[in-house]
């Protein structure tokens, strides 16, 4: 299918609380230059390290080139995700593809917080599709989703794993411009993680649907949700490489422990089925100790599955 083929860009399906919303722009609309952004990555392992083989972007979505400074896997492709637009306008329609090989070693992350901008005609749409192959290694951690007043965004993220590949992915989403005292003011926020097989396999759905409008404009509440929080984080880890439940103990050692740093934050740890890992979920009201307490639940898991501490980003 030709990459700007609206099929092959737009969502299959976009959760009625997001499609209600549209409409068309009175600025540039669906399918104009700048508005459909594609990035399509391909790794594979070559000699002692993972090499980025397979190349295709289309702005506002570009890359860095791969970098090498994990000093415990200097083999790792450490990879920033960027966009030239600064972030996501209203009628802006983004696909990432990312191909892992077998043997791989991948890390992927973007520069920084994902900014989703006022809107008033239509919405936007956020599409990553990621593949493991056989013995991957990879990690798929960007920075939080900041929705702005008025914005209304549906993302999906498909993973693919192999059984024999180990994959950690994490999501934020934060309640707004928390520092303009924003909260809670944006449209919708939908979003839905599925975890597949290779043959197509459904293992796991994650569906999370914010919509602050629909409480009477007071905010997104209740069990399961924000309630009350301004910080929404989750952390999926598929593997082989230890047992699921002992993934999860992993995790949840990570943010236990009375009078501890993460005291206050809520959180919940399970199990993903057919013993194919574990995920964690977590709510606070602190940005910097909620971003503390993921990068320590990722710290825990790589030292339990590669053995290995987390390395610093550093990212400005």
């Amino acid at each position: 299918m030709p990459r700007l083929d609206p099929r092959h860009y737009e969502p299959a399906r976009v959760p009625y609380q997001v499609r209600r919303y549209a409409g068309t722009p009175d600025t540039l609309a669906v399918g104009r230059p700048g508005k459909v952004g594609l990035l399509e990555l391909a790794f594979e392992r070559i000699g002692g390290r993972t090499e980025l083989t397979g190349h295709y972007q289309k702005s506002p979505l570009q890359i860095m080139r791969p970098l090498y400074f994990d000093p415990a896997r200097p083999d790792l492709a450490v990879t920033f995700l960027m966009s030239t637009g600064g972030g996501i306008l209203q009628a802006d329609r983004l696909r990432t593809d990312l191909h892992c090989g077998a043997d791989t070693a991948v890390h992927l992350t973007t520069q920084a917080a994902t900014k989703v901008y006022r809107m008033e005609h239509d919405y936007a749409t956020q599409l990553v599709n990621l593949t493991a192959g056989p013995g991957a290694y990879v990690e798929y951690l960007p920075e939080p989703v900041i929705p702005f007043v008025d914005s209304r965004l549906y993302q999906r993220t498909v993973l693919t794993v192999d059984p024999a590949a180990t994959v950690l992915a994490g999501e934020t989403v934060l309640a707004g411009r928390l520092a303009r005292g924003e909260r809670n003011a944006y449209r919708v926020f939908a979003s839905d993680l599925e975890v597949r097989r290779p043959g197509g396999e459904l293992v796991a759905l994650d569906t999370v649907r914010l919509e602050p409008s629909a409480g009477g404009g007071q905010g997104v509440t209740g069990p399961a949700v924000l309630a009350g929080h301004d910080v929404m984080s989750s952390l999926y880890v598929l593997s082989p490489l230890a047992p699921a439940a002992r993934i999860a103990d992993a995790l949840h050692e990570a943010l236990a422990g009375p009078g501890g740093p993460f005291t206050g934050l809520l959180y919940g740890v399970s199990v993903l089925p057919q013993d194919g890992g574990a995920w964690l979920r977590l709510l606070g009201s602190d940005t910097r100790v909620c971003a503390a307490a993921l990068r320590a639940a990722w710290d825990a898991v790589r030292r339990l599955l590669i053995g290995v501490p987390a390395p610093d980003l550093r990212k400005t």
